[in-house]
């Protein structure tokens, strides 16, 4: 079997780097943001900034969490009606897949009217460390109280900037949650069928990245080099799940945050211990892929582990002390749902989580059955 690792995205990083896109070429910017960015005088800076290229903007600012459909074809509208050849995506997960979304139903449309559509420059600015979301082909979509995962080549931004002075306002909770999601694509690119040595050096880095810094962040967000470790972190995840892809702590968090609008980072947090467990089958005898995986993780993060069982042990203990440290719940449970709720709910969840993109590369092929256990078990 042939591998390939493709990087698409230029990166520019460190603060202030946002004034690249005084450097940008282009005439009409379609600038794709929210109301948080327009408060806080970013969405402003980014204007600004643009003017000073010769460039002009239309701006949409209906993301919403959870971007549906009709965000997605409001943003569509204005896109169309903007004649923009530049898109800038700032803010969060949500917008920036709301720009992807915008994008890739507007070439979808334009094929199926038979019209040519120039693809403008998609420059991705988030406001978030989580997502990855500025150098990957992946956009999660809400159809239906569903969470649809789109991936596509296309979708994946030309220029990313990693500007952490966006990020200093963050909420406490918004940091914890985004961070866990930075943890949760690097482990599941790791111990993806499709990881590489490639996406398995970033998928290294990214994880002690966050086992050094995520803390520090959650009890100083005024760190500076903590956010920017962490904002690093979070594209470095990115680079590794966008060419190794994910696994089933997304696609049973997916499911689970589009039936019970839980944030996507709490979802994955509450569902990763019982994943690994599963994956490594710790309650057999971890001659797997995946254990000799976890374990190796264990010994980057200088963690005991002189065989895998002790390795994957600590390494999940590890995971369980830094969700304390952060405050993150114990179970579903304490999130205030319902036990029959969240029962009548399993076969659905299951059901949407088998067929999710995030499942084919998931170690262990899952049952339904064995999914409906793991959703139990974390409850």
């Amino acid at each position: 079997m042939i591998d390939r690792f493709q990087l698409k995205s230029k990166v520019y990083l460190n603060k202030q780097s946002i004034h690249f896109l005084e450097e940008v070429s282009g005439s009409k910017a379609f600038i794709v943001s929210d109301s948080i960015m327009e408060k806080l005088g970013y969405l402003q800076k980014a204007i600004e900034h643009l003017n000073k290229a010769g460039i002009s903007s239309t701006v949409f600012t209906g993301v919403r969490p959870d971007p549906d459909i009709k965000v997605i074809a409001e943003g569509m509208k204005a896109f169309n009606d903007s004649n923009a050849d530049v898109i800038v995506a700032l803010g969060g997960g949500s917008t920036i897949d709301s720009a992807k979304g915008i994008l890739y139903f507007a070439y979808k449309m334009a094929e199926l009217e038979d019209k040519k559509i120039n693809k403008p420059l998609f420059i991705a600015i988030p406001s978030t460390s989580g997502t990855g979301s500025e150098v990957t082909d992946f956009t999660v979509i809400t159809c239906e109280n569903k969470k649809v995962c789109i991936v596509d080549e296309s979708l994946a931004p030309d220029v990313a900037i990693l500007d952490s002075t966006c990020l200093q306002h963050v909420p406490q909770r918004v940091v914890v949650d985004t961070g866990i999601d930075v943890l949760v694509h690097a482990v599941e690119a790791y111990v993806s069928t499709k990881a590489t040595d490639f996406t398995d050096a970033l998928a290294e880095k990214a994880i002690k990245l966050i086992f050094e810094n995520l803390e520090k962040l959650y009890k100083n967000p005024a760190d500076p080099d903590a956010r920017d470790r962490v904002q690093n972190a979070s594209c470095i995840a990115g680079m590794a799940f966008t060419n190794a892809g994910l696994g089933i702590n997304h696609s049973l968090s997916h499911a689970l945050g589009g039936t019970f609008h839980i944030p996507h980072g709490r979802a994955n947090a509450l569902l990763l211990s019982s994943i690994i467990e599963y994956n490594a089958n710790i309650s057999g005898n971890l001659n797997n892929y995946a254990a000799q995986k976890y374990a190796n993780l264990a010994k980057i993060l200088q963690l005991p582990a002189w065989t895998i069982r002790e390795g994957t042990a600590s390494f999940i203990q590890a995971i369980n002390r830094l969700m304390k440290s952060l405050g993150i719940e114990e179970n579903i449970r304490a999130l205030n749902i319902e036990q029959k709720e969240f029962e009548n709910a399993l076969e659905n969840m299951a059901e949407a989580a088998i067929i999710d993109r995030c499942t084919t590369t998931n170690p262990k092929n899952p049952t339904k059955e064995e999914l409906i256990y793991i959703y139990k078990r974390c409850y």
